[in-house]
């Protein structure tokens, strides 16, 4: 852990930092960055925690304020904070809009907001009318109005918005990305992604076990079972897009030259859910959960068309038994890639055998992206396998700056609107949905950002 903090407090000194802001600021310009940014945290459950404890990990932060309505969840970050020397924040929690005085502190220059789903636009957008720099947990929106109200609040205010996809710093998107940069894949044609993750046990707990476990839900279910498992009840949509398309939306330039035009979704029939109640110890065919009727479909497939006549499938899958898994895949003229944590194979045509596999290893080592060159041993320190700890980095070296984000607020909106959309086609047998223009015809103009030379 020293190393880690050593390696930040460096950084800060020299001003070689990991942000990934479009117009990064140098040593010369470091009299413009605040020297410790002032940070409020508003939901501290396992998540908010989790980006806490990368923070505390700082030199260059201060936490000042803490928002949670559970206060176990509070006392829990106070130890930590204390354990790491840092003073004692400000704490607020007396009821859900308690959040609202904490964005009224003049010792809060940036929020971080990790709270369930239907809370996420409206903290944001009150952060930015408070002025506050804000980080944003996925996904960001869950209607088209939320999508356009982040935007909007942005243009009004001028305040920064960062959504915090983590995902999209993975050592191996990272190193594609730049495989797609220097055209290894040609004139891209084809990509595929999803969040195939079993949550079961995350979505139910009985209140007696640890996370994970039992058939509870709601006011009997504790963390996201209390919040989480209702969207697969009241809604057939793919409700959690953006780990697998916030890395594809960057290789195909989204809202940087490109955008998405059209989109059709379908459901399969929902058995997932009401099969692990029946066949639970705790569960059966007699309990009362047993005879819900689950809206959301077991398996979601989502097309995206693009306006330079690309192709995106998203599948979202989390109430069947299966292994995790977000099964990218990036095609173009020259050849394509499946990978992810199960699967790394690569075919490009004049380098493999005729219709011939082969391993990405070696391609992986030759592309891999600088920041993971440089910062690796530091990053596999923080959570999610280093990728929380770039994410976390880029916000605050962004925020500290006042710069744009690498994913900013129609990056939010634009990921985010495929769950309104999907439950929009699903309803009406597949129907297309046009896809709305969140940059307001600005893709045209914009240069796609570059994650390579950008990135220091």
């Amino acid at each position: 852990m020293k190393s880690r903090r050593d390696f930040i407090k460096r950084s800060t000194i020299m001003g070689v930092g990991l942000s990934v802001a479009p117009n990064i600021i140098f040593a010369d310009n470091m009299g413009h960055l605040k020297e410790k940014l002032r940070i409020g945290m508003i939901g501290v459950g396992l998540r908010g925690t989790n980006h806490l404890e990368n923070l505390l990990l700082r030199d260059d932060v201060l936490i000042t304020a803490i928002c949670d309505i559970d206060k176990n969840r509070i006392d829990l970050c106070l130890s930590k904070i204390t354990e790491r020397n840092f003073s004692k924040p400000k704490i607020f929690g007396k009821d859900e809009y308690d959040y609202l005085n904490l964005l009224e502190l003049k010792e809060v220059d940036a929020v971080i907001i990790s709270t369930p789903w239907l809370w996420h636009t409206r903290m944001a957008v009150d952060a930015m009318k408070a002025g506050k720099y804000t980080g944003l947990e996925v996904s960001a929106a869950n209607t088209l109005e939320e999508c356009w109200d982040l935007v909007n609040a942005h243009e009004e205010t001028g305040t920064h918005l960062m959504i915090l996809e983590n995902v999209n710093y993975r050592r191996d998107i990272l190193a594609v990305l730049n495989m797609v940069r220097k055209e290894v894949f040609g004139e891209l044609v084809h990509f595929r992604c999803g969040y195939q993750h079993d949550l079961r046990n995350v979505k139910f707990n009985n209140g007696e076990q640890p996370y994970g476990g039992g058939v509870e839900f709601g006011e009997k279910g504790i963390s996201e079972a209390r919040w989480r498992t209702q969207h697969s009840l009241l809604r057939n949509a793919d409700v959690y897009p953006t780990h697998g398309l916030g890395p594809i939306a960057v290789m195909a330039d989204i809202n940087r030259g490109n955008r998405f035009v059209s989109l059709t979704s379908h459901s399969t029939k929902a058995i997932g859910l009401h099969n692990y109640i029946v066949s639970h110890p705790n569960g059966g065919e007699n309990h009362p959960n047993s005879k819900l009727k689950w809206k959301q479909g077991d398996v979601i497939t989502t097309t995206l068309e693009t306006a330079r006549g690309e192709t995106i499938i998203i599948t979202h899958d989390c109430n069947l038994p299966r292994p995790y898994s977000l099964g990218f895949r990036v095609q173009g003229a020259k050849g394509v890639t499946e990978f992810d944590y199960h699967t790394r194979r690569i075919y490009i045509e004049g380098k493999n055998s005729s219709h011939q596999w082969s391993d990405m290893d070696t391609w992986f080592k030759e592309y891999d992206h600088p920041l993971w060159q440089r910062y690796g041993d530091i990053a596999n320190q923080a959570g999610h396998g280093g990728i929380d700890f770039f994410v976390i980095n880029a916000f605050v070296k962004c925020a500290r700056q006042n710069i744009a984000p690498p994913m900013d607020a129609y990056d939010a909106a634009t990921w985010s609107a495929v769950t309104p959309l999907s439950e929009a086609s699903i309803e009406n047998n597949g129907e297309p949905q046009n896809y709305p223009d969140f940059t307001r015809g600005n893709w045209i103009k914009q240069k796609p950002y570059n994650w390579i030379k950008d990135s220091y």
